[in-house]
């Protein structure tokens, strides 16, 4: 491929772009003729435009006639921020892959449940079979008990309220005294012993960011791995305060 040729661009989508970011600096709105006039396009062209991107939720026309963006932006904003969190993570958890030859794990709890935000793996370094969904069990996972570790009595039981502990494997901790004990661990290093899968251990250390968002660090290997992951437990508390470094930065 020739990389002296120009990229080929959509006139009509670099003016629609343009409007929405003249329609954006003006935070109580501004005319359709104003707007056209920033952008430098004729108002027929303006107009044309600022009807489509209404109608596709991305402009709103007020009652005084004055435009604003529409409600889709935010969405779009919400969706762009997680993107943008794992274009930031995604490379520090492949180097952990790369350094421990295991599979690697980002979680947090949002909205009330624990959640898999990304995951880093390999031919070489294959995930877990999700086969059933983390928030589901978080009991019989290293990540999910890292992350009910860390919060406090009220909120621990409102999730296995709602989540029981169901028997995933002969090895799984279906009894809530005997989970409470294991989410005490020594240096926050959370272990599975084949309690989600068999043929799978887990190790997780906790992660949390500015806001107090709480989540965890994982990875997974062949059981009989664990034990030398715990001995590099540090590797993992490493990797888990740059995540939060980058957490930080993206609050």
């Amino acid at each position: 491929m020739d990389e002296t040729r120009r990229p080929t661009l959509i006139a009509s989508v670099q003016r629609a772009l343009r409007l929405m970011e003249v329609v954006a600096s003006h935070p109580s709105g501004a005319p359709a003729k104003q707007l056209a006039r920033e952008a430098g396009l004729p108002l027929a062209t303006a107009y044309h435009l600022l009807r489509t991107l209404a109608h596709e939720g991305y402009a709103t026309r007020l009652s005084d006639g004055v435009w604003v963006l529409g409600e889709r932006v935010q969405e779009l904003h919400g969706r762009s921020r997680a993107q943008q969190l794992l274009a930031a993570v995604r490379p520090t958890l492949s180097a952990l892959r790369d350094e421990l030859g295991v599979a690697v794990y980002f979680g947090m709890r949002i909205d009330g449940e624990i959640r898999v935000i990304d995951i880093a793996d390999g031919p070489r370094t294959p995930r877990v079979d999700l086969g059933v969904g983390f928030e589901d069990a978080a009991h019989a996972t290293a990540l999910g008990k890292c992350v009910l570790s860390q919060l406090d009595d009220d909120h621990r039981r409102d999730h296995l309220a709602r989540h029981p502990l169901v028997d995933l494997t002969p090895h799984t901790i279906t009894e809530p005294r005997r989970l409470l004990r294991a989410l005490s661990t020594p240096g926050g290093l959370s272990l599975d012993h084949e309690e989600y899968a068999l043929g799978t251990g887990c190790a997780a250390v906790p992660v949390t960011d500015a806001t107090g968002a709480v989540g965890a660090l994982a990875i997974s290997c062949r059981p009989g791995r664990l034990p030398r992951i715990q001995a590099s437990a540090h590797r993992l508390r490493d990797t888990a305060e740059r995540i939060q470094r980058t957490l930080a930065l993206a609050t």
